[in-house]
C-alpha cells in the first residue's frame, strides 16, 4: 500500500452530523494502542499486538499520513478511517485503486459511526481524486464489515482465500463530477 498520490494533507477537519474526521494527532496515541492491542477489533486481522510492543514501536503522532483519519466523538478518538493505494495488492481486481479501511473501538459498535465517517471519508475522496474507483476487501466471516461494504455501495468483485480464511472483495464504482 502506499498514499494517494499530491493531495493536500492534512484537510480540513471533515464534520459530519456527530463526528469529526482530522489528522492524527499526539493526544491519539493512547486510543491507537487501545485499537490495536484490541482482540475483539483484530479479530479479522490476524490478532492483536501487544501493547508492550506498541508503547515501544508508536510515534508521538502514529498514522500521521495522506488518506489516514482519526474519527472523533464528542473529542474523543474512537476510530481509524484508511484510504490508500492498493499498489501492492494480492488481487488484480484491487492493484492500483484506492482502498478503504477501518477500524473502530468496540464501544463504538453499533452506532452507525462507522457508515457515517467511512460515507464522509468517500465523499471527501470523490473530491481530491474524481472518477477514482475504491476497493475495500475483508473476511466474509466479518458479518459488520460486509453489512458496512453494503451500505456503502460496495459489490463483490470476487471471493479468495488468503491468511487460512474466505476474503471477500468489493468495489465501489468511480462516482463521477456532475457537469
Amino acid at each position: 500500500m502506499s498514499d494517494l498520490g499530491s493531495i493536500a494533507w492534512p484537510p480540513e477537519p471533515i464534520k459530519t452530523e456527530r463526528l469529526v474526521l482530522r489528522a492524527a494527532e499526539a493526544q491519539d496515541r493512547a486510543a491507537f494502542i487501545e485499537l490495536l492491542a484490541s482482540p475483539e477489533v483484530n479479530t479479522f486481522l490476524g490478532g492483536p499486538r501487544s501493547r508492550d510492543e506498541l508503547e515501544r514501536e508508536l510515534p508521538e503522532v502514529p498514522e500521521r499520513w495522506p488518506g489516514s483519519f482519526v474519527v472523533e466523538l464528542d473529542g474523543a478518538m474512537i476510530g481509524q478511517i484508511l484510504l490508500r493505494r492498493a499498489t501492492n495488492h494480492r488481487r488484480p481486481a484491487a492493484a492500483g485503486k484506492a482502498d478503504l479501511g477501518y477500524l473502530f473501538l468496540p464501544r463504538a459498535w453499533g452506532h452507525g459511526y462507522a457508515t457515517e465517517a467511512c460515507a464522509a471519508a468517500l465523499d471527501w475522496l470523490d473530491g481530491v481524486l474524481p472518477g477514482e474507483p475504491v476497493v475495500l476487501t475483508t473476511q466474509s466471516a466479518n458479518v459488520g464489515s460486509m453489512r458496512l461494504a453494503a451500505k456503502l455501495g460496495f459489490t463483490e468483485v470476487e471471493r479468495f482465500e488468503a491468511w487460512d480464511a474466505e476474503q471477500w472483495l468489493g468495489m465501489r464504482p468511480p462516482v463521477t463530477p456532475s457537469a
